[in-house]
């Protein structure tokens, strides 16, 4: 397919303990990002595992670039760093491991241009979306959503989903002041975006199978629900009540 060299994708992909599928979904990845119409950079962020680094540094291709954390630092810390190191017109970041369907990648791509977007979310509430993931998960998704309602007015029905497209210039103003390294990174970049004036978000429908099916009476997966309220809250006192972000806004 001959390129359009108007703009330039870059996708973002956070990998932490991936080293057996990791070349896999690069390879499921990159097949797609061929069929669209213009150039892309893949970058992928190895979050403090060498294992699964040394794996994709065997794969030969001048458009991935590979970047290992010392340490595991949380998913959003890396697609954070990711960001700062891409060049596209348009950002987009998908989880590894294959859950998602990377051809919602182009379906997003287009959902941005087609509504003049500031950001497109993959979701899982969409109801063209394919999904085979479990009722309390899909229980605990509806209740979040609701919440993110509440708290910061953005009418989306799942915000958790990752797989995500923003313009640059939304990422250029909002970057440099989030904090969250970890699972509620997503919220804190919408509603800090959203409260800038970036309010054209919208949903695309994704196809997505979890590998796994955990049960919620687990001690870790409890852990995680408690740690993305808190700090779902955190982000609304600093925004809401702090204006910390307003504020960090005018610094940088």
């Amino acid at each position: 397919m001959k390129k359009d060299a108007s703009k330039l994708l870059s996708v973002i992909i956070p990998a932490f303990r991936q080293y057996l599928t990791i070349n896999k979904d690069l390879k499921r990845i990159k097949k797609v990002l061929e069929k669209i119409r213009y150039h892309y950079e893949i970058i992928v962020v190895v979050d403090g595992c060498p294992k699964t680094y040394k794996k994709i540094k065997r794969l030969k291709s001048a458009k991935i670039k590979v970047y290992c954390l010392p340490k595991n630092q949380g998913k959003g810390y890396a697609v954070k760093f990711g960001m700062k190191k891409a060049k596209g017109d348009y950002l987009a970041f998908i989880d590894a491991g294959m859950e998602i369907d990377p051809n919602g990648l182009s379906l997003l791509l287009e959902h941005l241009e087609w509504y003049e977007a500031d950001i497109i979310v993959g979701s899982k509430r969409h109801p063209a979306s394919i999904v085979n993931y479990p009722w309390e998960r899909k229980f605990l998704s509806y209740a979040y959503s609701l919440l993110i309602r509440l708290l910061f007015g953005i009418k989306i029905r799942d915000s958790q989903a990752g797989i995500k497209i923003f313009k640059k210039e939304v990422l250029t103003k909002v970057l440099p002041v989030l904090l969250i390294k970890e699972y509620a990174f997503d919220i804190e970049l919408l509603s800090v975006a959203f409260n800038f004036g970036f309010q054209r978000i919208y949903e695309a429908p994704i196809k997505l199978k979890h590998n796994k099916f955990n049960s919620l009476i687990n001690k870790k997966i409890l852990f995680t629900i408690w740690k993305m309220l808190w700090d779902t809250f955190a982000v609304f006192y600093r925004l809401k009540i702090l204006r910390y972000y307003q504020k960090m806004a005018k610094i940088h």
